[in-house]
């Protein structure tokens, strides 16, 4: 390349190096790439003058070698010549300059000592291209790492003027500009290249670990949540994102429970914890234990909160079965926890244990049937007992003791909210029993409504809360109990012959205490000590003649007639004799204004009349009541028996009361 004459730097370098200012900072402002930014600068400064060749090379990241970057005008041949220039303390403007960290002027290529020694053949190629001077700035960082160079050739001896220093040091700041900035944007991409590759890392653990886990703002908003999250939610990842996902995910009784307190919980910024119900993507809601914890920066403040749940539903459910288990057995405390009704050797007692053997290791649902008082919840507590599921609840529901209107929401439970005064959430008898027992004692009982649900839950296992549509499932074994004649019910439309079908899979009997009057005198001294016990006396014998008298009457009550008159006779005894008086075993005066025999009455030289008498006598008076038989006008009263007892004798004879009702 051969340069125009020699000649000096316009005087409108100045206005010049201003425009040529702008135009390179534009460029870097608008994200030009580096190579863009100092080519333009180049240009830029190329044409002030035709007699000048502008330069840019960068350092290699040792510091030892300069490598041209920017510089059309270079020739070519000098450009292989110089890549890469070595920097050291004679070598030429730029490799010189670079060495000594400081501006570098050689007015005279031909006869500066700098381009001797190693720098001779740059001197010579330099003179052919007619560079006869050379300016050279280096380019460093605020820390006092060099960047590269910045250099002129002019084709002119001459020394600097203030002009081409001004020159130099404005080209050079314009370098320094571009590769800061530069460097800058490409630690940032790394930076921030690296934290996404950290943070994907740090995502992919979150994924492994076998915990739901979300990652909230400060403000508790979901920010991202792993993928056990997602599947047990069946919420896509932006689904669970923002203020909507606790209201899509939690229980809205614990989102309203917990507002406040988690808010409060978030201000004061240190941990916390919580319990509450997370809804799974089949709609079924588990209970969760959810702790937070935050994450601050170097100032303190809170930038993130980490949330991991831990599932606690069974925990929970037991915590609700044991509540459940402690309120029935308050129940219970104050009925005796004795077996005395199942106390003797008697042949009806015999066929019942042994049905009771044969049931017990099955999960057959089984229905007892029986007199009031004769012993039916015992033989279901036996049953449970002998079963694979006697470490469970046993829970016994009457039926008959609870409110049409609450019998559902005692038996499958109910959500806050389902009818008046349902202030919380409450589980049923049947969650509670779950893998044991449930005693359904008084089925016959049952509201025909309830009758429809009971029969779901022994078909499908099933249950659903009042004020909730969605399934459980139980684990429960089903005994139920009546002293009713539930064929008759079914035929008079007040139970279901269905549910009827699924109750008597395994019918059980127990025999009333008129049936094994053999095991009265066991009984008898069973209780008396028991009651003595209890009062702190000593009875040493029984009175013959109460003993007679005890096997002679019927016990309409059957065994809790029987305890009740024994502890009455015990607390009154002042000896050591037992003996009661025989006007407690009589009628009631009222009860006793029907027939003049009573049916219930069966002495031992009556037996041959028992049969035929009895029959004439109930249909008599079922005759008289049209068919009635409970209340002060039916048949039962004016027998002078209780309902259950008249139940079972109709039963007994075949007799068809409905029959009657006609007449």
């Amino acid at each position: 390349m051969t340069l125009p004459e020699p000649s000096s730097i316009s005087p409108l370098v100045r206005d010049a190096l201003a425009v040529v200012h702008q135009q390179s900072l534009e460029l870097i402002v608008r994200g030009a790439s580096l190579d863009a930014v100092l080519e333009a600068l180049c240009d830029s400064i190329d044409a002030l003058d035709p007699n000048v060749v502008s330069s840019v090379l960068l350092a290699d990241p040792d510091g030892q070698r300069l490598w041209p970057k920017a510089g059309r005008r270079v020739p070519e041949d000098y450009k292989q010549l110089i890549t890469p220039l070595p920097i050291a303390p004679s070598m030429g403007a730029c490799g010189t300059a670079a060495f000594r960290k400081e501006r570098v002027i050689s007015a005279d290529i031909a006869t500066d000592p700098l381009w001797s020694g190693p720098a001779e053949h740059c001197r010579r190629l330099a003179l052919q291209h007619g560079f006869r001077a050379a300016w050279s700035v280096p380019i460093v960082s605020d820390t006092g790492e060099l960047l590269g160079t910045f250099g002129l050739h002019h084709a002119q001896s001459k020394s600097v003027s203030t002009q081409d220093i001004e020159l130099l040091e404005k080209a050079g700041h314009i370098v320094l500009i571009a590769i800061e900035r530069t460097r800058a944007q490409k630690a940032l991409t790394d930076a921030l290249a690296e934290l996404k590759k950290s943070e994907g890392e740090l995502r992919t653990i979150i994924d492994m670990i076998p915990q739901m886990i979300a990652v909230l703002a400060s403000d508790g908003q979901a920010l991202y949540v792993n993928d056990l999250t997602l599947e047990y939610t069946g919420l896509s990842g932006d689904e669970a994102r923002g203020a909507a996902f606790r209201r899509r995910v939690f229980h809205p009784e614990d989102v309203e429970r917990l507002q406040e307190q988690r808010r409060d919980a978030l201000t004061r910024a240190e941990p916390f914890e919580n319990e509450q119900r997370a809804r799974r993507h089949d709609g079924h809601y588990r209970w969760f234990l959810i702790r937070y914890r935050p994450m601050r920066d170097e100032h303190g403040h809170v930038v993130r909160w980490y949330a991991t749940a831990t599932d606690i539903d069974d925990r929970k459910q037991a915590e609700d079965r044991i509540r459940n288990e402690n309120i029935a057995l308050r129940e219970e405390i104050d009925r005796s926890s004795m077996f005395e009704e199942i106390v003797g050797s008697s042949a009806p007692l015999r066929r019942v244990l042994t049905l009771v053997d044969k049931v017990a290791a099955t999960d057959s649902t089984v229905l007892i049937l029986g007199e009031t008082g004769s012993g039916k919840e015992l033989i279901a507590r036996a049953i449970h007992k002998k079963s694979h599921r006697a470490t469970r609840a046993f829970i016994r529901v009457n039926c008959a003791a609870i409110p049409p209107s609450l019998v559902a929401s005692e038996l499958f439970g109910h959500e806050k909210g389902a009818f008046t005064g349902a202030l919380q959430r409450r589980l049923g008898r049947f969650e509670s029993a779950n893998g044991g027992t449930i005693f359904l004692d008084e089925i016959g009982d049952l509201p025909a409504e309830t009758q429809i649900s009971l029969l779901r839950v022994l078909q499908d296992r099933e249950i659903e809360r009042l004020g909730n549509s969605h399934s459980i499932p139980v684990d429960v074994r089903v005994v139920a109990a009546t002293n009713r004649d539930l064929e008759n019910a079914v035929a008079a439309g007040t139970f279901r012959q269905d549910l009827f079908y699924r109750l008597n899979v395994f019918p059980i009997t127990v025999p009333s205490l008129r049936e094994r009057a053999e095991d009265i005198p066991l009984l008898v001294e069973y209780l008396i000590e028991r009651y003595a016990t209890k009062a702190g006396k000593r009875i040493r014998r029984i009175s013959r003649s109460t003993l007679t008298l005890f096997q002679a009457y019927d016990w309409p009550g059957n065994i809790r007639e029987l305890q009740n008159v024994i502890e009455r006779a015990v607390i009154l005894c002042d000896g050591d004799t037992f003996s009661v008086d025989e006007t407690w075993l009589m009628r009631d005066s009222k009860a006793a204004a029907g027939p003049s025999i009573s049916i219930g009455t069966s002495l031992p030289q009556q037996q041959h009349l028992q049969s035929e008498t009895e029959r004439q006598m109930i249909e008599a008076a079922l005759a008289v009541t049209r068919g009635r038989i409970a209340g002060p006008k039916g048949a039962a009263a004016k027998l002078g028996i209780p309902r259950q007892t008249l139940d079972s004798k109709i039963t007994a004879f075949g007799i068809d009361k409905h029959r009657y009702k006609s007449r």
